[in-house]
């Protein structure tokens, strides 16, 4: 049984979709009938086992959706109808059909959701630390290589799984996004041409934008398109792949490559408690297994996304140049302090910030990576 029917096509993970708010809008008393007609309805068959599973953004333009969709769940229906004698049926609803971007980890610590994948940034009170990659930018623009370092991150530091069980859930896997760049309306020559100009972005990113002296406005993908196409905003701070997805170049041509790096962990994958431990002992060990591979998969991904996103850019008529670097060095050591403000910020809300922080920066330096702004956390 399937909520929102999806058409595998692997071609469309970056196919470009035009969002409105008619998309998003569900309510939770909407998602909550869903959700008693599925239990209503049941399964006469005990050995079949229903989970919903969902993510507020939709497939098409949004790597990390198109894997759990194209990849974590078909992996998990294959490997326990071959190797126990149950079976999955995955209830699945993305881009808003069950919960909107900023109420995943609230739907799946309800059990709306049994497993729910959401953006981190989108939860600034509850997992604030957790947008640690975030809080040090111009890093390692390989999504492969950051996520494999934030997994290390995780695994020296069992706070951040732990913070998860907070809101009854558990962790099942991080991912990310690709390299952050700056697309704008109006073309850009100077640093000084962007003083005063509005730009949108997921809202830890923002900060980056100080340098600049730029209006930032914190605001939700689906959201972008049309604040550029009426003047709202004049710009969005974004990865390619997602930039060319919401076909965002069509209102803001103008793709410049800053390479603020790739986010480790920007986006969590969870599981209820409560589902996960009324599953089979087999099966519980082959949703682990397979969100393990998800991590490197979907990361794979990430990387083909960003190459063909920046190709079909260009082939779509947008105007994309690489920011100069030493411009990029004056950026980012404008931001030199950045780091360990987040980490004070952080350490006074009783979290382990300066831990945390300092341990991703180690991560990346045992990675050979030659940071173009030296970051000392306190």
């Amino acid at each position: 049984m399937i909520y929102e029917k999806q058409e595998n096509n692997i071609d469309k993970r970056l196919s470009p979709v035009r969002m409105n708010a008619h998309t998003y809008n569900h309510t939770w008393l909407g998602a909550l009938i869903l959700v008693s007609v599925f239990l209503l309805e049941g399964c006469s068959d005990p050995s079949t086992i229903t989970l919903r599973i969902g993510a507020g953004h939709p497939v098409g333009p949004t790597v990390y959706v198109n894997e759990m969709r194209d990849f974590f769940v078909p992996e998990v229906t294959r490997r326990v109808a071959e190797e126990t004698d149950h079976e999955i049926n995955f209830v699945q609803g993305y881009g808003g059909s069950i919960a909107q971007v900023a109420e995943v980890l609230e739907a799946v610590q309800a059990g709306i959701l049994d497993i729910g994948a959401y953006c981190v940034c989108f939860e600034p009170a509850k997992l604030f630390l957790h947008n640690f990659s975030y809080y040090v930018p111009f890093g390692l623009q390989d999504a492969v290589e950051v996520m494999a370092l934030t997994r290390g991150v995780y695994d020296l530091n069992p706070w951040l799984e732990e913070q998860f069980g907070v809101y009854s859930q558990r962790l099942l896997a991080i991912n990310g996004w690709d390299s952050y760049h700056l697309g704008t309306v109006e073309p850009w020559e100077t640093v000084e041409d962007l003083n005063g100009v509005k730009i949108g972005g997921a809202g830890p990113n923002l900060p980056w934008l100080k340098y600049a002296g730029v209006i930032p406005v914190q605001s939700a993908l689906p959201d972008g398109y049309l604040s550029m196409q009426t003047g709202v905003y004049s710009g969005w701070l974004m990865f390619p792949s997602s930039y060319y997805g919401y076909k965002f170049h069509e209102p803001a041509p103008y793709y410049t490559l800053i390479g603020f790096g790739a986010m480790g962990g920007a986006v969590a994958l969870t599981m209820n408690n409560r589902s996960f431990e009324r599953l089979p002992l087999e099966v519980q060990q082959i949703i682990l297994e397979v969100a393990r591979e998800y991590e490197l998969h979907a990361a794979k991904a990430l990387n083909e996304g960003q190459e063909i996103a920046l190709q079909a850019l260009r082939d779509a008529g947008a105007h994309i140049r690489e920011l100069p670097s030493e411009v990029r060095a004056d950026w980012a050591n404008s931001l030199v302090e950045f780091p360990n403000a987040m980490a004070q910020d952080a350490n006074s809300r009783g979290m382990p910030g300066s831990e945390i922080i300092r341990s991703y920066i180690e991560e990346i330096d045992r990675s050979g990576y030659n940071w173009p702004v030296k970051y000392i956390i306190d």
